[in-house]
């Protein structure tokens, strides 16, 4: 029985004759031409509106340069008063120096008015102003090696001062998982074991602890992750 062929394009010798036939080409061409006739007012829009979003992000990022690099300039005073520990006029300025409350309003989206939300959240914190604390530190991110984690580690204290031992135990664990390092990571999995505890979790308490134990032996931490995760091993045998 003979199959019959069927056809859903141009077969490869019609293709072929395209190629090889000036007329075809011209042709196509042409059609191409009236197209662009009829339709020149929405190819032209089209192009326009194209040029001007390039030229928006452009302006947007070579303005936003500029801004960050003034902002720099600004937070440079507040940040010598968080320092020398005058933290009020590092929040909100000295009369000639702006603080970072203001840098965080007039610079919004600068990579300065992110930081200035460290400051300001860890300035809350001392203060005691802990919601305060926790609205600034949820709104600053970084990749630096080690202020995030600190970041994270600050948003902890802060919750648990507000009672809300879940988020912080949260916030201690982003903490010990961002970037383990022999210098801090005891530090975070000390207080995740202490909120663990709070929380009634003794066994990812004992867990804390015992990483501590395991893994930083020369930290400050770990006689007292020994001490503790002995006590709870007892408690949690009862």
């Amino acid at each position: 029985m003979v199959k019959k062929e069927i056809k859903n394009g141009p077969t490869q010798e019609e293709h072929n004759e395209l190629l090889e036939n000036p007329e075809a080409i011209a042709e196509s061409l042409g059609r191409g031409e009236v197209f662009l006739k009829k339709n020149s007012r929405l190819v032209g829009g089209i192009l326009i509106a194209g040029i001007i979003v390039i030229a928006g992000i452009l302006y947007f990022q070579f303005n936003n340069a500029n801004k960050d690099k003034e902002a720099q300039g600004e937070m440079f005073q507040a940040v010598y008063y968080f320092e020398q520990d005058s933290l009020d006029f590092a929040l909100n300025g000295d009369g000639v120096n702006d603080g970072f409350l203001k840098i965080i309003d007039e610079y919004s989206g600068t990579n300065a008015a992110n930081l200035a939300q460290f400051y300001t959240g860890s300035i809350y914190l001392q203060n005691g102003e802990f919601q305060k604390a926790v609205d600034h530190l949820e709104e600053f991110s970084s990749e630096d090696f080690f202020v995030q984690a600190k970041a994270y580690s600050l948003l902890g204290d802060a919750y648990v001062e507000l009672d809300n031992i879940n988020s912080a135990i949260t916030a201690y664990e982003k903490a010990v998982s961002y970037k383990e390092n022999k210098f801090f990571t005891p530090i975070y999995l000390n207080k995740l074991a202490i909120a663990y505890e709070a929380a009634g979790q003794l066994e990812k308490a004992i867990g804390a602890y015992g990483e501590i134990e395991n893994n930083y032996p020369e930290s400050y931490e770990y006689t007292l992750a020994r001490k503790h995760k002995a006590r709870l091993e007892g408690l949690a045998s009862n």
